[in-house]
């Protein structure tokens, strides 16, 4: 289309077309080869070229009979890619032929320049495949800039049009391995699932839920599959039985290392406190100004404060009982009466004012202990300022709202009832003790227990085993941890998962009975995802993908566009992977090597932790793709070179 504004003759430059001219324009458009040039004119806003079609005939698009016979003839205008940062428009000496078939509902009917024209455009069939491809990449007002900088001129609209109209590759049967997953349409309201060939990381499908029921017709409509690649979500396993029964599930490891991870952290913060050492009291609730509960009694000057306050974190510095404590004890006892009485989590929820999730919390609790664990053993906002509480007090300065104020100044964001707990065991001494040494926060704990020892700092190894000394819970996960990493590295589940299941049954201390129980329920599949090499890499990328997809989106598209632009978007080819750069190390015994999956990014407990963190132990190297086993950027498990097990070192999260 011509730009808005007058056109002054004066500045037209009109050029006839030679035979030469000719196959120039066929070499710089070659959608053009089938037309008969006349002449090129420049009206200084735009290029345009006059053209016809070089056929003598053409057919009917009604009932496709061929006709010569010319009814009459039009000029039409056709806009296509720019040149020059120009736009170029395509004047086509249209044909309006008559049909010769006499049943034919069309009398006349206007011939098309293929490749050029198409019924009911007015942009050329190339300009449609670009703009469409924009769409499909960059979404729509994107594409309508990239599109402008170029000299085509779109509306979004535009865009988002030409990418629903595209068409979607049949499917016929569904893959040999499936890879199944779930993505957030509305996160935490609304979840979609994804369908992924393993084999070539390609998305076959989207579904606008992920209920069993929809992945149950999807596989009885497309038959053929073989392997299923899932999370532990029962979801999906229900579906993947009742849908392909003959077809075998495996379970994803980095999702089962992700469940024993979070099954570690929470033993670790419900036994940190059994590594504290300090002279005061808990000191782990400083969180901000104190209420009104919580202001201070004032102490009577020189007099001592008689009663030891126990080291749990459970009573004020008045020697009551904390708030919290007595709150959780009174949640937990409301709660399990009401469900002992036949209420449902709901009804709870609803009569006690509580999330869903918090009284789902409270009710799969054992003891009110056991909620309390984490809240009283927690990390401090004090840890860092109590060797200088110390030194403070032992220079004479006794009073806790003169610790409090000179800590203030130092940073310090807590309250004063926090500061006035933490000192008052040192009025049962002549000085204050030496502060004990800071326990390492729960993430550090969790993270050295779950990372292969070769790969620790010779200090980290001996916090490690200092901590394993003095709480056995703690050194029994440990020993469960490592027992697990070794046998999902290494792959043999079906050999070892049934007698690491009973050896975590027997021992009450690991705080791991959920973990085997759910196992236990998905057991086939867990066996199969610790042995077999398929895993749900390819299937976590894709997901991003959509992530980001959505994101170019702002969240407005609806499910139809999403799941037309996630199928037609191109996977990565594996030609195109096998040459990038990983980071591998030697350790261990004899040649036994880690692999480190540089570009993969993990999300554990709400943190995205990146991989491959180069230290000077590192070295790089280039993948090399193994004959008989895929190409995957997500998880590489073990399969050394001496066949031994090795854990892959996840910064932050452990060995995976």
């Amino acid at each position: 289309m011509l730009p808005a504004g007058p056109v002054i003759a004066a500045a037209r430059v009109i050029w006839d077309v030679s035979e030469q001219g000719q196959a120039l324009l066929a070499v710089l458009f070659p959608h053009l080869a089938g037309l008969r040039v006349h002449r090129v004119e420049d009206t200084g806003d735009a290029v345009m070229i006059i053209a016809s079609c070089r056929a003598e005939a053409a057919c009917c698009p009604r009932c496709g009979q061929e006709s010569a016979r010319v009814h009459g003839g039009y000029a039409r205008m056709v806009a296509d890619g720019a040149a020059g940062g120009r736009p170029v428009l395509i004047v086509l000496q249209v044909r309006r032929f008559r049909c010769r078939n006499p049943v034919c509902p069309a009398v006349t009917f206007a011939e098309q320049a293929d490749g050029v024209s198409a019924r009911y455009r007015r942009r050329s069939v190339p300009l449609l495949a670009m703009l469409a491809g924009f769409g499909l990449e960059a979404a729509g007002r994107a594409a309508a800039r990239l599109a402008g900088t170029l000299g085509i001129a779109v509306h979004p609209a535009t865009v988002l049009r030409l990418v629903a109209a595209a068409p979607e590759p049949e499917i016929t049967a569904a893959p040999e391995v499936l890879g199944v997953d779930d993505f957030a349409l509305a996160k935490g309201q609304v979840y979609g699932t994804v369908l992924v060939d393993m084999r070539t990381g390609d998305v076959v499908d989207l579904l606008p839920d992920r209920e069993a029921t929809t992945l149950e017709a999807w596989l009885k409509a497309h038959p053929g599959t073989g392997i299923i690649c899932r999370d532990r979500a029962g979801n999906y396993a229900e579906g993947a039985r009742a849908g392909a029964p003959d077809a075998i599930q495996v379970a994803d490891r980095w999702h089962l290392w992700h469940n024993l991870a979070e099954y570690a952290e929470k033993t670790v913060a419900a036994h940190r406190g059994c590594l504290k050492d300090q002279p005061g009291g808990d000191a782990g609730s400083g969180t901000g100004a104190p209420g009104p509960a919580d202001t201070p009694e004032q102490e009577p000057p020189g007099q001592a404060e008689g009663g030891q306050i126990p080291p749990d974190g459970y009573l004020d510095a008045c020697g009551r009982e904390r708030r919290l404590v007595t709150r959780t004890r009174e949640r937990y006892a409301e709660i399990h009466g009401r469900l002992e009485a036949g209420e449902s989590l709901s009804a709870i929820s609803r009569a006690t004012g509580l999330d869903r999730k918090t009284v789902q919390r409270f009710a799969r609790a054992g003891s009110a202990g056991e909620l309390l664990g984490k809240a009283t053993s927690r990390e401090s906002k004090l840890d860092q300022f109590t060797p200088y509480l110390h030194q403070r007090w032992n220079e004479g300065v006794t009073d806790a709202a003169a610790l409090h104020a000179e800590l203030r100044e130092r940073g310090w964001t807590g309250s004063e009832q926090t500061v006035r707990r933490y000192v008052r065991p040192f009025r049962q001494a002549l000085a204050a003790p030496d502060p004990a040494p800071a326990v390492p926060k729960t993430r550090q704990i969790t993270r050295w227990l779950l990372t292969h020892p070769d790969r620790l700092q010779p200090d980290e190894q001996a916090q490690l085993q200092a901590i394993r000394a003095r709480c056995p819970h703690i050194d029994a996960l440990t020993r469960h941890v490592t027992a697990f990493a070794e046998m999902m590295t290494a792959r043999t589940g079906s050999r070892d998962l049934e007698a690491w299941l009973a050896a975590v049954e027997a021992d009450d201390r690991a705080g791991l009975r959920s973990f085997t129980v759910g196992i236990r329920n998905d057991m086939q599949a867990v066996t199969n995802g610790l042995t077999l090499h398929w895993n749900s890499g390819k299937v976590e990328g894709t997901v991003n993908k959509i992530k980001m997809i959505k994101r170019q989106m702002y969240g407005r598209a609806g499910f139809d566009l999403l799941r037309k632009r996630v199928i037609l978007h191109p996977a990565l080819p594996d030609h195109k992977t096998r040459g990038r750069t990983n980071y591998c190390v030697r350790g261990g015994l004899g040649h036994r090597s880690w692999c480190c999956i540089t570009e993969s990014v993990i999300h554990h407990r709400s943190k995205l932790t990146r991989q491959g963190s180069a230290g000077p132990e590192f070295r790089r190297r280039e993948e090399v793709a193994v004959p008989g086993r895929p190409t995957s950027r997500h998880v590489t498990c073990g399969n050394e070179e001496d066949g031994e097990p090795g854990w892959s070192r996840v910064p932050g999260a452990g060995p995976w």
